[in-house]
């Protein structure tokens, strides 16, 4: 499936001027990772209380966004993009190179509940793209869990289904995931 013309045709820049006044998304310097532990505590818990069993989302949370773990994680090369929505902090992302090929990964993509439904999420996702497309990606990968509505969202945008993976995580949990991917060769 082919991208839709609004990421191919129009600058994310215009996009979100039309799409949606007053919002900014800028890269996180390693001084705002306070801001994007804060949103994670915010949005995390609630996204996967429902589908993981009890206390792996605080071993998620400790795994993934403890701020010495976020900090490593920028040192290896994830770049995270915040949201701002009317001045404030409303979602943020991480994306990677793939190891020698011209494939990148999502790694994160999350938007305060309170700002759902107005389009952010998309205009995240496609800033994300943008940026790839810029840096010579030709696919764009991700995985989701099975049971996280987003799947929906990223399948309504273009990705499709790759494979499906059951990922040991530690500590006894584990991610029952789809791996998607978005190809960004398509006109």
């Amino acid at each position: 499936m082919a991208i839709p013309d609004l990421i191919i045709n129009t600058s994310m820049y215009t996009v979100q001027k039309e799409f949606k006044p007053g919002t900014e998304i800028r890269p996180a310097a390693e001084n705002e990772i306070g801001t994007i532990r804060k949103l994670a505590e915010k949005i995390f818990p609630p996204t996967y209380q429902s589908i993981v069993p009890a206390g792996q989302v605080d071993y998620m949370m400790e795994m993934m966004y403890s701020t010495s773990n976020l900090a490593s994680q920028m040192e290896k090369g994830q770049q995270f993009l915040i949201l701002y929505h009317a001045g404030q902090p409303a979602g943020f992302a991480s994306y990677s190179a793939l190891d020698r090929t011209d494939d990148f990964r999502l790694n994160k993509i999350y938007l305060d509940y309170d700002q759902q439904g107005q389009g952010l999420g998309r205009i995240l996702l496609f800033e994300v793209i943008r940026r790839v497309r810029e840096a010579g990606g030709k696919k764009l990968l991700l995985n989701v869990n099975k049971h996280n509505m987003a799947a929906g969202f990223y399948r309504n945008l273009g990705f499709t289904i790759l494979k499906e993976e059951m990922l040991d995580i530690g500590g006894g949990y584990f991610m029952d995931d789809f791996i998607m991917q978005l190809d960004l060769t398509s006109p």
